[in-house]
């Protein structure tokens, strides 16, 4: 058993900790952006039929979700509750987490697969395709969807790993699968005449190895937490609350999938496959500037969800400020290099003229307040971290379901450029959600240290 590894959790200098913790976290998501970006980029440069094709693939985007949605259900919030318990000293209650949390991802793996591969055509359908656009579409998720316990596995079991402490074997993880893919896309796109079926091919094989990877070192000597068969029989007790807590970041992946298929299918009506496509390359952009986000908080939550089973306020305190600080620098930097040179970011996915001018513009409109979204992160992360679920889940909600679906469709109605008012929706609802969710978090971020330090008296 490695002790060393949780100890330090509770005794190493905080700010050491975090970037030892965050750096290899942030790595780990920029190369998982790498890993849905490059497919779009190979795409959306094959010859002749790129654009189309890079519409195609961009509207299996919200199905992509609500997969990975699935897997933070489980694995984002079973995580977090097993370093509390490791904070605790109770390892068999942690490890009974993981081994449920492997069941549950295997079964919806499974009722998935079945589910998209009956019901793909119709949905992608409803989710923006057009006539032009769906053959690209189901080429695409057809093969990707048979992949979906790699996914699943790969998402929900590596949050384990990051969750002991391990962060740069959970960078490894991302890191092997993207390689693949980036090696593996442009054999089966051009080599092999594949197209967009060779790119779905190359990204599922490229999971199957990050899997194995991680099953491998789960059930080997380095672990502190291993999967062992008596904790692989799903108890409601043991995953009812961790799916409780993993309800947030559920929601927040796959309202995307919903909001990807109201903006989609208002800018389709607006705007035309022109403006489908644009919004493409708006969430791979948008991706970019959240997952290094995910990955500094990434880092921060085996910090502060130890300390807080431990009882130990100054460290929880410490863990927080830092990450804010890191957040907000992050956001604002990013914010200012898309409002400068949108161009740039869009010519990574195609060189079409029309289509370059038109999302430079959308772009700029899209991220307009970017700049803070770096607070809404790292207090949404802390509540979960600190295995608040009822505020993480009510934060979710209000960003995505309460505020921007509507938007997509009241703006419209008072603004004349119709397109335009599509893509402002983001931004409106993004400072209202900045502001609710700095308040939320400073009141109940004081209410939850001042039980731990009473607690801890």
């Amino acid at each position: 058993m490695n002790n060393n590894q949780s100890q330090a959790l509770g005794t190493q200098p905080v700010g050491r900790l975090l970037t030892k913790l965050a750096a290899p976290a942030i790595a780990a998501q920029i190369v998982n952006l790498l890993y849905n970006m490059v497919d779009r980029i190979y795409i959306g440069h094959i010859e002749e039929v790129g654009k189309l094709a890079l519409t195609g693939v961009g509207v299996c985007f919200p199905l992509i979700m609500i997969i990975s949605a699935f897997a933070a259900l489980v694995g984002m919030g079973a995580a977090p509750r097993a370093s509390i318990f490791m904070g605790k000293g109770d390892k068999d209650s942690a490890e009974n987490i993981m081994g449920n949390s492997l069941t549950l991802l295997v079964v919806i793996s499974v009722v998935l697969t079945i589910v998209f591969r009956l019901f793909a055509q119709p949905i992608l359908l409803k989710f923006g395709a057009s006539e032009n656009t769906i053959g690209y579409a189901l080429d695409y998720f057809y093969i990707y969807s048979m992949g979906t316990v790699f996914v699943q596995l790969t998402l929900g079991m590596n949050a384990f790993i990051s969750a002991q402490g391990f962060a740069k074997i959970s960078m490894l993880t991302v890191l092997i699968g993207a390689v693949l893919n980036i090696v593996l896309d442009p054999v089966f796109i051009f080599g092999f005449d594949m197209g967009v079926k060779g790119a779905a091919l190359a990204t599922i094989i490229s999971q199957a190895a990050s899997m194995l990877w991680i099953l491998k070192f789960l059930t080997g000597p380095k672990t502190e937490l291993k999967i062992r068969r008596r904790y692989l029989k799903p108890d409601p007790k043991v995953f009812l609350p961790c799916m409780a807590l993993g309800l947030s970041p559920f929601i927040m992946q796959a309202t995307e999938s919903l909001i990807s298929v109201c903006f989609n299918s208002s800018l389709l009506k607006y705007g035309g496959d022109i403006a489908v496509g644009s919004m493409t390359i708006l969430t791979s952009v948008m991706t970019f500037s959240i997952l290094p986000l995910q990955g500094l908080c990434q880092g921060s939550q085996p910090i502060i969800s130890y300390n807080y089973g431990a009882k130990n306020a100054d460290r929880v305190k410490k863990g927080f400020r830092l990450t804010l600080v890191s957040c907000l620098v992050y956001s604002f930097t990013m914010w200012a290099l898309v409002m400068l040179f949108p161009q740039t970011f869009i010519k990574l996915f195609n060189n079409d003229a029309e289509l370059v001018a038109f999302a430079s513009n959308a772009l700029r409109i899209y991220m307009a307040v970017n700049c803070v979204f770096g607070a809404q992160i790292a207090c949404q992360q802390t509540f979960i971290a600190l295995g608040n679920a009822k505020c993480s889940l009510f934060l979710a909600v209000l960003r995505k379901i309460i505020l921007l679906i509507p938007l997509i469709y009241i703006l419209p109605l008072f603004i004349s450029d119709k397109t335009t008012a599509v893509f402002l929706a983001e931004p409106v609802a993004d400072i209202i959600a900045v502001s609710c969710t700095v308040l939320l978090f400073t009141r109940e971020f004081k209410k939850a240290m001042s039980k731990l330090n009473q607690q801890y008296k």
